[in-house]
């Protein structure tokens, strides 16, 4: 379901972040499974709530690594705004130019595999659960965004606008600057972007992020009788991967291999 609109609900939804559950933000931001996280995203995007008047209330309370960690995040959301306005190409093209040299895949296979990514159809537990929570809440927790960016670019060796796009037509707090460079981020091609070889794993991300499995029960069904200790790696269960559940598209060890050498070679033509 979409969040009641306006500023009365923006506000209300700050005052029940702030003095319920922000003290925990810091340790809690990146588990999915759990209310972690602010969820004002769509509320900001759309101007119903001011980053300064976040701040403000933030300055007005005790100071924590909390308060520190979701200050830090604001400044990530103004800091990707302040880019497109001097950068706005950078909306649909590389900011680090030499990577546009990166060979992608194409053709019907590669055109099915993208298919299962929007879908929630990979077999790798994670990334289908962001899949299918974009699809029925039109929102990703943050930390699965990037776990599923990596998986299309890096697992899919697809390009990232095309990612971009598809949430852009889907998240109610699409913000071009920052799902444009948040991608970019993920891709290695952006400001300040993650590096090239650091490519998600997307069952080690699975256990450290999600351990009981709760998120991954939540939007992928067909895995909620499983044990914890398999609900990342469905194919491990003592049945197998479960009735209904496809087994793994790619395998990731050597579509990450795969994706450094392409980095490689972009990087040293």
């Amino acid at each position: 379901a979409l969040p009641p609109a306006g500023e009365a609900a923006a506000t209300a939804a700050w005052h029940r972040f702030r003095d319920e559950r922000l003290l925990g933000y810091a340790e809690g931001r990146n588990t999915p499974g759990t209310n972690g996280t602010s969820r004002l995203s769509a509320y900001l995007n759309y101007g119903c709530i001011h980053p300064r008047t976040l701040l403000a209330d933030l300055a007005a309370g005790p100071d924590s690594e909390s308060v520190r960690s979701y200050a830090n995040e604001l400044a990530w959301r103004d800091f990707y705004a302040d880019v497109l306005w001097h950068r706005p190409e950078s909306a649909r093209e590389y900011l680090r130019p030499e990577l546009q040299a990166m060979d992608y895949d194409s053709g019907p296979d590669a055109e099915e595999l993208v298919r299962a990514w929007q879908t929630g159809r990979t077999g790798f537990p994670i990334v289908d659960a962001g899949m299918r929570q974009l699809l029925g809440e039109a929102y990703v927790h943050n930390r699965v965004r990037m776990i599923v960016a990596s998986f299309l670019v890096k697992d899919l060796h697809q390009e990232w606008t095309l990612g971009a796009r598809w949430f852009m037509q889907h998240l109610v707090d699409g913000d071009l600057a920052s799902n444009q460079h948040g991608w970019q981020w993920v891709a290695g091609t952006g400001t300040d972007a993650s590096p090239y070889y650091r490519v998600f794993n997307p069952i080690t991300q699975g256990k450290k992020f999600d351990p009981d499995g709760t998120y991954v029960k939540r939007w992928v069904p067909e895995l909620r009788d499983l044990d914890p200790k398999h609900v990342h790696e469905p194919w491990t269960a003592p049945g197998g991967v479960p009735a209904g559940y496809p087994e793994p598209v790619v395998d990731h060890a050597h579509e990450r291999q795969v994706a450094l050498d392409r980095y490689t070679r972009a990087t040293r033509s």
